[in-house]
């Protein structure tokens, strides 16, 4: 049976995706002072302004502007004839303290929030993700690399990019499309701008063995994309959970990550379920895992906890989910401490995916060892 799955990325000057790293910023800030900090930072960005909202409580000073303007700039919202830039936009703040019922709640080692959340491994790309997100990010990432080292100067930080493709039988056979989306300098020529980004980012980023003669290639289908960033789209904090996570292929527990503290459970709890479905996946025991978990807020113990392996496992699925409870962390403090997520890591998982990137701990297969001796 075929069936068409889809990815999409966006490169990190997108409004929506520059609100999210601008509050993983103001929260990698904080934890680098105060590693105790709590926070839910909300941003919003729209022409010529930046608002800055949610709760945070801390006794570190945080310069929030000077953060938010130097994370600006660092995107490359410099020249105001792009209507949004690092020096001329107006921010405004309004943040409170977090609210005293929720701090109980996690100072008596609850979650810090009800949530469900979903992780997803799956034999397709060597991080053990599915192909068509990981593609999308490879060549999103790449568009604002090679404008930022000038190997492709015209280019300005907005962009995004679809990926499609086909499975059959639930294995990718081919990619069926690929659609890129770039702001540009007004006096490059479409043809040219075409033919560079395919020739430069596109097929370079493309798997040899998904390509087909028919595979379609598309740079700005629509023409021109000079105007663009939060100069012609405002962008929010949370818009892009699918695009954060596996694509259209994993489940989505329907929460954001950027600006949570590590203490709300559906951003550490996501980083277990994905560290939990990644090392089932290593070990061999299964082709695909989805794993899903249900937390309460103020209750320490997991409230759900279920594995899915879509027919691909080569053990009993109820041991799997009783040797998975026993050897991984799963209670709120527990994760965080074990992933030591009160360090400042959080920018990097802010832009092109939070999960199959190397060097983060909830990425790490340290536990295949572990699940071989006591399942297969």
């Amino acid at each position: 049976m075929h069936n068409l799955r889809m990815a999409e990325s966006v490169c990190e000057g997108h409004p929506d995706k520059l609100a999210d790293l601008i509050a993983d910023k103001l929260l990698d800030a904080c934890l680098e002072k105060d590693p105790f900090a709590r926070s839910s930072f909300e941003i919003m960005v729209t022409t010529g302004l930046v608002i800055v909202s949610g709760e945070l409580s801390t006794e570190a000073f945080i310069d929030i502007q000077r953060i938010v303007r130097g994370t600006i700039k660092e995107v490359g919202y410099t020249e105001p004839d792009l209507g949004f830039d690092a020096d001329t936009c107006g921010v405004i703040q309004t943040i409170d303290e977090q609210s005293p019922e929720i701090a109980l709640g996690v100072s008596s080692e609850g979650a810090g929030d009800t949530a469900i959340v979903v992780g997803y491994a799956t034999r397709e790309a060597p991080n053990l993700m599915p192909w068509p997100i990981t593609i999308a990010h490879k060549i999103t990432k790449t568009v604002s690399e090679y404008r930022k080292i000038g190997k492709l100067p015209f280019l300005r930080p907005d962009g995004k990019c679809l990926v499609v493709m086909d499975y059959q039988n639930g294995k990718p056979q081919k990619i069926e499309a690929v659609y890129l989306y770039v702001q540009h300098d007004p006096d490059i020529g479409l043809k040219q701008l075409r033919n560079l980004l395919t020739e430069e980012v596109v097929l370079k980023a493309l798997p040899g063995h998904l390509l087909s003669p028919s595979t379609r290639i598309e740079v700005n289908p629509s023409g021109r994309f000079v105007f663009g960033g939060p100069a012609a789209d405002t962008g929010l904090t949370g818009r892009k959970i699918i695009s954060d996570a596996y694509g259209d292929i994993g489940f989505s527990g329907g929460s954001a990550f950027s600006g949570k503290d590590p203490t709300k459970t559906d951003r550490a709890g996501s980083y277990v379920a994905r560290y939990i479905a990644k090392n089932i996946v290593a070990s061999g025991i299964a082709d695909k895992c989805l794993v899903q978990i249900g937390y309460a807020f103020g209750i320490s113990e997991p409230v759900a906890f279920d594995i899915e392996t879509f027919g691909t496992e080569r053990v009993d699925k109820g041991k799997l989910i009783e040797v998975a409870k026993e050897i991984f962390p799963l209670k709120p403090l527990d994760i965080i401490e074990y992933f030591d997520l009160k360090k400042p890591i959080y920018a990097k998982t802010a832009v092109y995916g939070q999960f199959g990137k190397e060097n983060l701990p909830w990425e790490k297969t340290d536990k295949v060892g572990e699940l071989k001796e006591k399942l297969l």
